[in-house]
């Protein structure tokens, strides 16, 4: 374990030291944040690949004093550093889809279009690549007896993540604040955009036996009837449904309650920053009008830990880069609270 007795947690974050301004290396660090700077489908707005580092300066203005969960971040934190081959990777492609979604949104039909299908086909395996590396990266972290949290990136990066933990938990749920249900089949011909990363996990990792999704509110018919088709498998909780039962003289604790109820003992988290208000994350890569404070979704997870439920990973993605740094303030204290929670969940010498 690193040596502390120098460290003043009250002091300006030491940006020679890691994320936070923590003196840890991965070695003495119980949980490991793994960036991932890949953004090949995004649909709106690009700089989500980027998200990392400016994170990583944003967080060193973090005070570590959790009042709920203290002194979590002696266990040790640490973050690697994006991977400049994968954000080069991420890079190169993401030029190649802007044209082809250029090309088809003009109502083009891809096929007749021989540069425009290797594009296509060059993404997929792009795709399949990273959802490999994610794989083999988280796999090895948690065979470390690591703790994990995926920093995108877009919303498709968790996919290996998914499937490693997986490997490790037989029974799970995720636990979405998402803006979007992300249950698209191969949006735009990306059979792994940022908008299908929930239809590709249910399909593709059965040990996911419960999706709760909180915060949607921009979706399509597709989505909606997959929902419907998925036979309990998926439950969502609408933003407009939420805001009405609040104005009805609902409370946000009876909300919670039925959100904590309809989870499995094991839950993993997948926060879109998008879920949240995007007053908060205006430079996300979708946003969307609603959501939620910050407050109110870490209340949400307090009532998770209060459930028994165990956090057994998270991943935090879709945050955006601005000039202000404002989106990446939010999106570190989002990370800060999230590497405490899922310490707090899984308390040494288990």
């Amino acid at each position: 374990m690193a040596d502390l007795s120098q460290f003043d947690p009250n002091s300006l974050g030491n940006p020679s030291n890691n994320i936070f301004g923590l003196p840890f290396t991965e070695e003495e660090a119980r949980l490991v944040i793994l960036p991932v700077p890949w953004e090949v489908t995004v649909s709106y707005n690009a700089g989500t690949a980027r998200a990392a580092d400016h994170i990583f300066k944003a967080s060193l203005q973090v005070d570590l004093f959790d009042p709920e969960i203290k002194d979590a971040w002696k266990q040790g934190l640490y973050m690697r550093m994006p991977d400049k081959k994968i954000l080069t990777k991420s890079d190169f492609l993401r030029k190649e889809a802007e044209l082809y979604i250029n090309y088809i949104s003009f109502g083009e039909a891809v096929s007749a279009n021989k540069f425009m299908c290797k594009t296509l086909r060059d993404i997929n395996e792009g795709s399949l690549f990273l959802n490999d590396w994610v794989y083999t990266q988280t796999k090895e972290l948690l065979a470390a007896g690591k703790l994990v949290g995926l920093l995108g990136g877009d919303h498709s990066t968790p996919l290996g993540y998914f499937k490693a933990i997986a490997e490790q938990y037989p029974d799970f749920g995720i636990l979405q604040i998402d803006a979007h249900m992300d249950l698209r089949r191969a949006y735009e011909g990306f059979n792994y955009s940022h908008a299908s990363i929930m239809y590709n996990a249910l399909e593709q990792i059965p040990e996911i036996k419960k999706l709760v999704q909180v915060g949607i509110r921009d979706f399509c018919d597709e989505e909606y009837d997959y929902m419907c088709e998925a036979k309990g498998r998926i439950n969502t909780f609408f933003d407009k449904d939420i805001k009405e039962t609040l104005y009805e003289g609902g409370t946000w604790k009876a909300i919670t309650d039925d959100i904590v109820a309809t989870l499995p003992q094991n839950v993993f988290i997948s926060f879109d920053i998008d879920g949240l208000n995007p007053k908060l994350c205006p430079h996300t890569g979708t946003p969307v009008q609603g959501g939620f404070e910050t407050q109110e979704i870490f209340y949400l997870f307090k009532k998770l830990l209060q459930s028994g439920r165990k956090i057994i990973g998270f991943d935090l993605n879709e945050v955006g880069v601005s000039h202000d740094e404002w989106d990446e303030n939010v999106g570190a204290r989002v990370l800060y609270k999230l590497c405490n929670l899922l310490m707090f969940s899984n308390p040494t010498g288990e």
